[in-house]
């Protein structure tokens, strides 16, 4: 079976729209900070404004020049913070050299950090709670595990790949003693010893390790569920762009050998953008409750 993530995103983006449009007065407001002229990151900040429309979520976007200092964007963020009308924050990574991600990230509020990357909701994420605003890509896993019917519970999954973004907080959503997670979770990486036998051992593996077709078809069991989390751009002279996007999954061969399989693009790439319309949309009802 191929996972469709672009249907369920978009199953999704309709529960979230009529969530939204059942709201009366000031609707959820996201605002997008981008530093620099970065080309794949203008792409990313459409689709975002692009999702907002469609969920009738308020989307703003504040362009500032590659020269912004860190002292000039942590002012700009904390004039959002103040600013009632606005419920989600996001600053586009990666950001110029002169300016520390960490402390950008830690600057916005928590209740407006719908990236989920604030070490308060990455502690809220960790321990379960229901006011977590957690990382889009992971929780867009679990989304598209839960909407395909794929029980992990119980289950064997093992996670390729240690990132903040994605391994260590999807590790932490998946062994919650919670509906749709209960599994016994494995996180592998570029140093894991014998790392194709323990992907061998996984029921459900998740590749994320940000290197093209590094899973291959003699380290996945026999009808695994296999869920790609990788954007690679692959060099192409048949695209007219000159590259194509590809997966860290070997996706021809797995295929035939996964029960299940998400595809790139199509899988979980519109899931991460549909969870950042939910965060959004929480991050409203958190405020005004």
């Amino acid at each position: 079976m191929i996972i469709d993530g672009k249907a369920i995103s978009a199953d999704l983006e309709e529960q979230i729209k009529a969530q939204v449009q059942a709201i009366e007065g000031r609707k959820p407001c996201l605002v997008v900070i981008i530093v620099g002229d970065h080309a794949p990151s203008q792409v990313y900040v459409r689709k975002k404004e692009e999702a907002c429309n469609r969920c009738g979520i308020t989307s703003k976007r504040i362009d500032l020049p590659d020269t912004t200092t860190q002292e000039e964007l942590l002012s700009k963020i904390d004039e959002l913070n103040q600013d009632d009308t606005v419920d989600g924050i996001l600053v586009q990574l990666p950001l110029p050299d002169a300016i520390d991600p960490d402390l950008i990230i830690e600057a916005i509020h928590p209740l407006k950090d719908v990236d989920g990357f604030h070490p308060i909701n990455v502690g809220r994420t960790l321990i379960g709670s229901p006011s977590a605003l957690s990382p889009c890509t992971p929780a867009g896993v679990h989304s598209l595990l839960q909407a395909a019917n794929i029980d992990v519970a119980g289950k064997h999954v093992v996670i390729v790949g240690r990132s903040n973004i994605v391994g260590k907080p999807l590790a932490a959503i998946l062994m919650q003693k919670a509906p749709g997670c209960n599994a016994t979770v494995t996180v592998a990486h570029s140093r894991t010893r014998n790392l194709k036998e323990v992907c061998l051992t996984a029921d459900i593996l998740v590749a994320a390790i940000g290197r093209h077709a590094t899973i291959t078809a003699d380290m996945v069991k026999q009808g695994a569920v296999v869920i790609d989390v990788g954007t690679n751009r692959v060099d192409d002279p048949s695209k007219k762009r000159g590259y194509r996007i590809a997966g860290d999954v070997d996706f021809e061969s797995v295929k035939e050998i996964a029960s299940a399989i998400t595809p790139v693009p199509g899988g979980v790439g519109p899931m991460t953008i549909v969870m950042l319309m939910k965060n959004t949309l929480t991050a409203y009802n958190l405020r005004n409750q």
